[in-house]
């Protein structure tokens, strides 16, 4: 590993050849900025932090030679005393050049206080709403109730089989959701186990669940690059037969559900592994990706892979190499739409961390979800959980979050929301809150002398109602209900006159 070797402007931190000092921590989170250049060629460079708990990657970035590179990174610090910053290449034969490190710190309450400006910028609207009589008259003092109907922000949570034949678990996920993917049933080794003999009947059936009960579904997924999770039959053909066999793969998933749902992760994992570019070449995906858009015109059409958001210190899928793999697939020929999928499978966070590394990614333009969140089994886990879909609700580039918690008897992938009587878990305590906050919103108010109340409302669509307060069978009457009305992105005061 080499160090620095050239540092410019920097005036807070005290630099000795091998490592940046920074003489004291004393809040939670920091991010970190700094410009990298190398002596030659192209290297991952890590922005690496000694404190008092141990090493802790901050970020990284890809330097090259003769040209600077922006490395944006964070770290969450919990204890108090001296911290060395160093920055570490993968090739022990460059140096490495550093300008205008910046370490920036925030308190929780700062940290927090941010999420809150971001989701009022980009998930709230201000409206003002008017009770009116039959003749136009204002009506104060009357108490409103406005009901979110349902949320623009996609917010969903995995399913599997075990729902099509269990009514609790089906009560337990349509009272919380509008969005869903199916864990295991639309994967190939489910469709085709063996060769030539596909079975889509779970697939179809937990389709035609999502259809009945309203529920919007991503196609998970048409290929996963990942070796061990290809059909048996299919680890060991060569070239031309797994050409043959991936283009019936393709065409038969697709057509069967194009139309039927909101996005297809055509490539899971392809930043980790490459079985499909080591038999067929590396423009493979690009012809997946043109297939997949022929296939279905109106799905988004997703990467998936883990770790970009999660770890720090995975270079396989850093916001760099996310980057290059969206180059990549772009230089093979594929120009259509593309979505970016981080997946989030997080064992601890680092909240600084996860911000930059959307931050990066988010610089190629393109929509990002959140496709399979979930925490390790910790004491921590729904305190984790919390700050997770807190921080990717508030960026204002995530555009979805699903969560990969598909109830089993045996036990969830890594999170389970419920008990097996779906009773809720501290994770489920959490989603509930998180749901009632941002996705299934329910405020009572009074209108004043002039009938007005004013507020700013989470984007979706809503209804109002009035209640009359008075003894009867009901504590609360609910009287005239107004139309709909929607709360969209706009800086602009919605105005919504309302019959009571």
């Amino acid at each position: 590993m080499n160090s620095l070797l050239l540092v410019k402007g920097i005036d807070h931190l005290i630099v000795s050849p091998k490592s940046f000092s920074w003489t004291r921590i004393n809040s939670t989170h920091f991010l970190v900025w700094s410009w990298l250049q190398i002596s030659n060629g192209d290297a991952a460079v890590v922005a690496t932090f000694k404190t008092p708990t141990g090493y802790h990657d901050a970020g990284s970035t890809r330097a090259k030679s003769g040209c600077w590179s922006m490395l944006k990174g964070g770290l969450t610090v919990n204890k108090s005393g001296p911290a060395h910053l160093y920055f570490q290449s993968e090739n022990p034969s460059v140096d490495i050049w550093v300008d205008s490190v910046s370490l920036q710190p925030f308190t929780p309450e700062e940290w927090k206080s941010h999420q809150y400006q971001s989701i009022e910028k980009v998930r709230r609207s201000k409206v003002k709403i008017q009770a009116v009589d039959g003749e136009g008259k204002p009506q104060g003092n009357r108490t409103l109730i406005i009901a979110q109907k349902f949320a623009k922000f996609p917010f969903g949570c995995a399913i599997n089989k075990n729902i099509l034949t269990n009514q609790a678990y089906k009560n337990w996920f349509i009272s919380r959701f509008k969005y869903t993917t199916f864990e295991n049933e639309m994967k190939w080794y489910s469709n085709e186990a063996t060769q030539n003999r596909e079975d889509y009947s779970t697939s179809d059936a937990l389709l035609q669940f999502a259809k009945s009960n309203g529920v919007s579904v991503r196609g998970h997924n048409v290929f996963w690059d990942d070796p061990k999770y290809q059909p048996y039959w299919v680890r060991n053909l060569g070239p031309q037969q797994l050409a043959a066999a991936a283009t019936t793969r393709i065409h038969s998933l697709m057509r069967r559900y194009s139309g039927q749902v909101i996005a297809w992760d055509v490539l899971n994992e392809n930043l980790h592994f490459n079985f499909f570019e080591s038999k067929l070449g590396w423009t493979a995906a690009s012809k997946f990706y043109a297939t997949a858009r022929a296939l279905d015109r109106t799905a988004d059409l997703f990467l998936n892979d883990f770790n970009t958001i999660e770890s720090p210190g995975d270079q396989a899928s850093s916001p760099d190499s996310y980057l290059s793999k969206i180059r990549q697939i772009r230089a093979g020929g594929y120009n259509g739409p593309l979505s970016i999928g981080l997946e989030g499978h997080f064992r601890d966070v680092n909240i600084p961390y996860m911000r930059s590394a959307i931050d990066k990614v988010a610089s190629s333009g393109l929509p990002i979800w959140i496709t399979e969140v979930d925490v390790q089994a910790g004491p921590n886990q729904a305190a984790v959980l919390d700050q997770v879909l807190r921080e990717a609700h508030a960026h204002p580039s995530v555009h979805g979050i699903v969560l990969w918690s598909a109830w089993s008897p045996q036990g969830c992938y890594r999170m389970c929301l419920t008990d097996n009587n779906f009773n809720n878990l501290p994770t489920g305590n959490v989603v509930d809150m998180i749901i009632r906050q941002f996705f299934n919103v329910e405020v009572t108010a009074t209108t004043d002398v002039n009938g007005f109340y004013e507020t700013s409302l989470i984007h979706g669509d809503y209804e109002v109602s009035f209640a009359d307060q008075y003894q009867s069978e009901k504590d609360m009457k609910l009287t005239q209900m107004a139309p709909h009305f929607v709360v969209e992105a706009s800086e602009d005061t919605l105005h919504v006159k309302v019959l009571a």
